[in-house]
């Protein structure tokens, strides 16, 4: 561990950066040599993803009992051992030009140079700023992540990490952030990284750790030339950035009797015509699908997708468990708005169930064999689909919840800037166990606020626990007020509600006025 540079009181809006430091393996440290850089080339897979940002992922946890450079070197501490298991995570991308025939390879080389651990400080910025409202106040959270606006092939560009965390100590709870390049691993990879990381830090398994071990080496189908040679006489040429639509994030828990609620009108609404049960996860996506095409106030006529990203883990013989590598690609189902709307919530999802079902391994090994005579990259430009389409990655296997590093369970999941575009729907594991699942959700603002005021919709979101434990507190009554930047009021507030101990009943809604947030009437002081 190898202290960078210390804070030069750089203000990110309501964020202050307090140090840097580069996190080496804990088993690099010291007088001993360090072992030859090894060379990762990568699949198909990871290529693909270079082009867009990197994954962005952090959990709110409540107020640890220490705080300051005592918590950040502690998390550094075990952070160290983490990278001992994944040591990749430590190195750097590198290139090599082709001059002759025009091409580039890229290969993630593994020299224990460190990943970047950030300390930083909102003590404006409280727990219930960022949980108090299906609004999400973007600018606040997205400032709790290393590694903004960076794409994958940055990285390979610049001597940029792979791998970068920032600690935020807030008013009365801590947010770690992590920004992993899409290149180099998936969601699932992270999240095992993530489980690993807090399962050191509190203490569990000391001598061991309770999960597979890692799998650095990529998977590469017999036909694929090692490394890949890609087509670009300069890496540069593979880099596009987009002006993307004005997009504002919310984030909807939904409860495990919701969700079995959704399943089952599904499953009786195609008794005798679906040949196969449709799944929590398809009910809960097709009744999103249908909000969202009434919010978007589409016509009969139009085409509306839904691309979801499917991992290949359990779908690809060869693929062993611990596998450190991406393993994800994306399939699209079209329908007409017209039949969304109107043929029902069975059949919405059952169009996600046929999708998945067609979806095997021939046709993963099909696109292994063909994309380095083909390759393709992923673009965020590419996935709004003209305002017309959702997109969904995440799990909601994934342990996010589990990730306590010694003080207490997450409060909250939420994620960065990455990949912030009209339609993106990321789904996560719920609060509550046995079930129940959470989406974050961005949208144009009017369309959001369409949806947020869709009682069909809204009647099926929860309240998190955290947030009811947040809200019958003797000082405040929370009543759906949101602030953006503490400034900005949303477009509308949910008034005169009643407290239920699973969700908020809206008695009527009304415009919220424009005065400052202080004497906005949305929140009730008691």
């Amino acid at each position: 561990m190898e202290q960078m540079e210390a804070a030069a009181a750089a203000d990110t809006g309501s964020v202050r950066i307090v140090s840097r430091r580069m996190v080496r393996p804990s088993s690099s440290k010291g007088d001993s040599p360090s072992p030859p850089p090894e060379d990762i080339h990568l699949t198909p897979w990871d290529l693909r993803l270079l082009t867009i940002d990197y994954i962005q992922f952090g959990i709110l946890l409540p107020k640890p009992p220490t705080g300051g450079d005592r918590l950040v070197d502690g998390l550094a501490s075990s952070l160290a051992r983490a990278l001992e298991r994944y040591y990749h995570f430590a190195g750097r991308l590198a290139t090599n030009e082709h001059g002759e025939d025009a091409t580039v390879t890229i290969s993630l080389r593994c020299t224990n140079e460190g990943a970047e651990l950030v300390h930083a400080s909102a003590p404006g910025v409280a727990v219930t700023d960022i949980i108090g409202s299906v609004y999400i106040p973007s600018s606040v959270v997205w400032a709790f992540f290393p590694l903004n606006g960076v794409l994958g092939v940055d990285a390979a560009i610049k001597p940029l990490p792979v791998l970068a965390v920032q600690v935020t100590e807030l008013a009365d709870g801590v947010f770690v952030g992590m920004s992993l390049n899409h290149g180099v691993a998936d969601g699932t990879v992270f999240w095992e990284f993530f489980n690993t990381w807090s399962e050191i830090s509190r203490g569990d398994n000391k001598d061991m750790i309770s999960r597979p071990a890692p799998v650095h080496q990529r998977w590469f189908v017999g036909t694929n030339p090692v490394p890949i040679p890609l087509p670009l006489s300069k890496l540069q040429h593979a880099i596009q950035r987009f002006e993307l639509p004005l997009v504002q994030e919310a984030f909807f828990t939904f409860s495990a009797a919701s969700i079995k609620k959704l399943k089952a009108r599904a499953n009786e609404e195609m008794a005798g015509g679906a040949a196969a049960t449709i799944s929590s996860l398809q009910a809960l996506l097709a009744h999103l699908w249908r909000a969202v095409c009434r919010a978007r106030r589409l016509l009969p006529e139009q085409e509306t997708s839904y691309t979801l990203i499917f991992g290949c883990r359990g779908r690809v013989d060869g693929i062993l468990p611990g596998y450190v590598g991406n393993a994800v690609l994306p399939r699209k189902t079209r329908c007409v708005a017209g039949d969304i709307l109107d043929k029902g919530l069975g059949w919405t999802a059952w169009q996600l169930n046929r999708a998945v079902d067609l979806f095997d391994e021939a046709s993963v090994r099909e696109f292994l064999d063909r994309w380095p005579r083909e390759p393709t990259f992923a673009f965020v430009g590419n996935v709004s689909a003209g305002g017309t389409g959702l997109t969904t990655g995440g799990s909601p296997r994934f342990d996010m919840f589990g990730n306590d590093f010694g003080w207490g369970k997450p409060v909250a999941v939420r994620s960065g800037g990455g990949f912030k575009t009209d339609g993106n729907a990321d789904v996560f594991e719920g609060p509550e166990k046995g079930g129940s699942m959470s989406l974050e959700l961005c949208l144009v603002p009017d369309v959001l606020g369409r949806l947020v005021a869709d009682d069909e919709f809204m009647d099926a979101v929860s309240v998190p626990r955290q947030l009811n434990q947040v809200i019958n507190t003797p000082k405040l009554m929370w009543t759906g007020m949101s602030l953006m930047n503490g400034r900005d009021l949303l477009p509308w507030k949910l008034t005169e509600c009643v407290l239920t101990r699973q969700r908020l009943e809206p008695r009527r809604r009304r415009p919220c006025p424009p005065p400052e947030p202080q004497s906005c009437p949305c929140i009730a002081r008691v």
